[in-house]
């Protein structure tokens, strides 16, 4: 029996948390700070914060119900809207109704699994040409390594590799538009216009402004006869739906969207991952033994995912443990009940895996990292009480692009190098729409 491991959290009080301290200090610029004891216990909970009330479902069969069974009624919330409109726009994420299921049935071509299959390769080529600028007995901030790699396999995969994408500047531009959020979140819950008003406003708005800009120039000469890329199918798909100028901003605000979000979550669980297995170097040694076997053994690179099971488990409670996306809201358009609660319109639902993964009437030793939860024995569980990738009909359209990328890159990275954390380093969280470790996660690396 392996030794109990509790990997780090934020602490937790005895009692509710003022809503005014979500707009000061750390809990205004990391999502799962704050958070008492007693909402990892509680099956509802609701709460006024400032002109809006808010609803927590923490029981699965009502987060069932906003995320499925009564979808039609939970929409993207206008405050999320206002908040995203100048990154992403009208895209899939952003998206409701006719429009939100136009986009999905037309990027849905783009992530089937035969699709998928397709760039294991890149995955593959970009996890070992990383791996092998690597030294031994050498300090490497893995947060940036996993970054710089999904960021090379999203551009290589989706976007024939542009350079525009990748440079030193372009990922500098790029992580300065995600950390621009927190701020962009306390105007939009006062109501005040989104303008920059701190380096790290300034730097977001130059970052959003780059990111788009470029895209935009990438998708006209997708148009012109540039790449048969996802960019360039994506574009011409539009162009076929929509009026020229609003297919072209849809092309640009869904290139957007899927360059952000198809990079940075999945950099965030390789890095979790790694941070996890850092801290257990006998599961790390049995996953790496996986890794190599797998690889040594003549399997294909569409193949090679089926048989490493132990490293899905990993990562699997690595994402539960540290969602890649802690929230995500939905607003109701008109009346419900989720359970005892009444809903009315207007009224914003958040969702919250951070909460659900971690809840105590849901799992057994919830903040305890345990990969055989998602083995053949583990504890059956309602498939809204687990949500990685969401749930319901806007289920991440990646999610299989995304575990695929995960579980080859980290097969390759362990299966020839040992990484053992740095003495002495508190490992702390940060982030409002995405989890990443505070600073970093610089490890040492060893080769095997």
């Amino acid at each position: 029996m392996t030794e109990r491991f509790v990997p780090p959290f934020p602490s937790r009080g005895g009692g509710p948390v003022p809503v005014w301290r979500g707009f000061f200090g750390e809990r205004a610029r990391t999502a799962v700070y704050g958070w008492s004891e007693a909402a990892f216990r509680l099956p509802h909970m609701r709460r006024k914060v400032l002109r809006f009330r808010v609803h927590i479902p923490l029981e699965p069969e009502n987060v069932q119900r906003v995320l499925l069974d009564n979808a039609a009624n939970y929409v993207k919330p206008d405050i999320v809207k206002t908040l995203l409109r100048g990154v992403i726009g009208q895209g899939l994420l952003s998206a409701d109704g006719a429009l939100w299921r136009d986009q999905r049935k037309i990027v849905a071509a783009s992530f089937t699994p035969a699709a998928v299959d397709a760039v294991i390769p890149v995955f593959s080529r970009v996890a070992r040409s990383h791996a092998e600028t690597w030294r031994g007995e050498e300090r490497r901030d893995m947060a940036a390594e996993a970054t710089t790699a999904t960021m090379s396999i999203i551009s290589e995969a989706l976007f024939s590799g542009d350079s525009r994408l990748t440079s030193r500047s372009s990922m500098d531009h790029i992580a300065a538009a995600l950390e621009g959020f927190s701020e962009a979140r306390v105007q939009a819950m006062l109501g005040l216009p989104l303008v920059p008003l701190s380096r790290r406003g300034f730097r977001a708005h130059r970052g959003q402004t780059y990111l788009r800009t470029t895209l935009a120039a990438l998708a006209r000469e997708r148009l012109a006869g540039g790449p048969d890329d996802f960019l360039g199918g994506l574009s011409r798909a539009l162009h076929g739906r929509f009026p020229p100028e609003e297919a072209l901003a849809l092309s640009i605000d869904n290139a957007a969207t899927f360059y952000l979000a198809g990079h940075e979550t999945t950099a965030n669980a390789i890095t979790w991952t790694l941070f996890l297995l850092s801290e257990q170097p006998e599961l790390q040694g049995n996953v790496a033994e996986e890794a190599a076997a797998a690889l040594a053994g003549g399997v294909g690179d569409a193949d090679l995912c089926e048989h490493l099971p132990l490293l899905r488990r990993v990562i699997e409670e690595s994402m539960r443990l540290y969602p890649p996306v802690p929230r995500f809201d939905r607003q109701a358009v008109a009346a419900d009940r989720l359970g005892d609660a009444e809903v009315a319109p207007g009224d914003i639902i958040s969702i919250w895996p951070w909460l659900l993964h971690r809840h105590k009437a849901l799992w057994d030793d919830p903040d305890a990292f345990d990969a055989d939860r998602f083995g053949p024995g583990g504890r059956e569980r309602h498939r809204f009480q687990y949500l990685p990738f969401g749930g319901g009909p806007r289920l991440c359209v990646g999610a299989r692009f995304a575990m695929a990328e995960a579980l080859t890159v980290l097969a390759h990275w362990l299966a020839r190098w040992r990484f053992a954390p740095e003495p002495g380093r508190e490992v702390l969280l940060s982030g409002m729409v995405t989890l990443r470790p505070k600073g970093g996660l610089p490890l040492l690396l060893n080769p095997r």
